[in-house]
C-alpha cells in the first residue's frame, strides 16, 4: 500500500503526481514548455497541501529517469534527491520511454510494437521500442530518421509510433505497418504502475550516486548573434 510522489521533468511537459497502489489521487501538470525550474517545487508543494500531507508520510519518490531533456531531468533528478535526503525515503528511477510505451499499450491493447519518441532535436529522436505486456524489444537509443529507419522492425510488426518526436517520422516512414498517435506527451501519470511495481519489489537507486539518463553528452550552443 504505497504512497508515491511520482515526478517527471523529462520534456517540455513539467508533471507531478501522488499515487496510492499505482493508482492516482492527485497530478499537477504544465505543458506549456520548460519552466520546470519554477513550477515544480511549486506543484509539489501545491499537491502535498491539497491532501493534507508531508513527504514524512510519503513511502517513496519516483522520478522520470530518461532518456530527455538535459535540463528537464537534471531538474527533476535534484529535487526528487533532495526529497529523498530530507525525508529519509527510498528513490524509484522510471524510464520515460518505457512509462510512456506502457500508458498507450494499455490503453490499445493490442499485440503490436510501441515505440515511443522523445524529441532530440534536428530529425533525431531518443526511441526504443516494447511489446503489449511493456518488455523492452530493442535497445533505447538516439535515432536519427530517415527513409530507411526501423525496416526491419516495420517489416515484422505492426508498430505504433506516439510522444513529442513522432511527427518527424510520418512523412519519411510509410510502411502500411506504421500507425501513428497524436498529441501524446509523457506524464507523471504513465509512472505511478511502474513505480508501485518497483517499491513492491524493492527496486531502490542509490540517492547519492543516481544519475538521469542522459543517452547523449550535453552539448552546449552558442548563438550565431553574441551580444558583446
Amino acid at each position: 500500500m504505497a504512497l508515491i510522489l511520482n515526478i517527471d521533468t523529462a520534456t517540455s511537459v513539467c508533471s507531478v503526481a501522488l499515487a496510492k497502489e499505482g493508482q492516482i489521487l492527485g497530478i499537477k501538470e504544465n505543458t506549456e514548455g520548460l519552466n520546470h525550474s519554477v513550477l515544480l517545487g511549486t506543484f509539489i508543494d501545491e499537491l502535498l497541501k491539497e491532501f493534507n500531507m508531508e513527504v514524512k508520510q510519503l513511502d517513496a519518490i519516483a522520478v522520470s529517469m530518461g532518456p530527455g531533456s538535459y535540463t528537464g531531468l537534471r531538474i527533476g533528478v535534484s529535487m526528487a534527491k533532495g526529497l529523498c535526503y530530507g525525508g529519509q525515503k527510498p528513490l524509484i528511477a522510471v524510464n520515460t520511454l518505457q512509462a510512456l510505451a506502457r500508458s498507450v499499450s494499455d490503453k490499445l491493447k493490442e499485440e503490436a510494437w510501441y515505440c515511443p519518441m522523445i524529441d532530440a532535436r534536428r530529425m533525431e529522436v531518443y526511441t526504443a521500442f516494447f511489446d503489449r505486456a511493456n518488455r523492452p524489444m530493442a535497445d533505447t537509443k538516439a535515432e536519427i530518421i530517415t527513409q530507411d529507419s526501423f525496416a526491419a522492425i516495420l517489416s515484422a510488426h505492426k508498430v505504433y509510433f506516439f510522444g513529442n518526436g513522432s511527427h518527424k517520422t510520418q512523412t519519411l516512414i510509410t510502411s502500411p505497418n506504421a500507425h501513428f498517435l497524436e498529441n501524446i506527451e509523457s506524464s507523471a501519470a504513465y509512472m505511478t504502475e511502474i513505480a508501485e511495481e518497483k517499491f513492491r519489489e524493492g527496486h531502490f537507486e542509490d540517492v547519492a550516486y543516481f544519475e538521469p539518463f542522459y543517452l547523449k553528452d550535453f552539448v552546449a550552443t552558442v548563438p550565431k548573434h553574441k551580444v558583446i
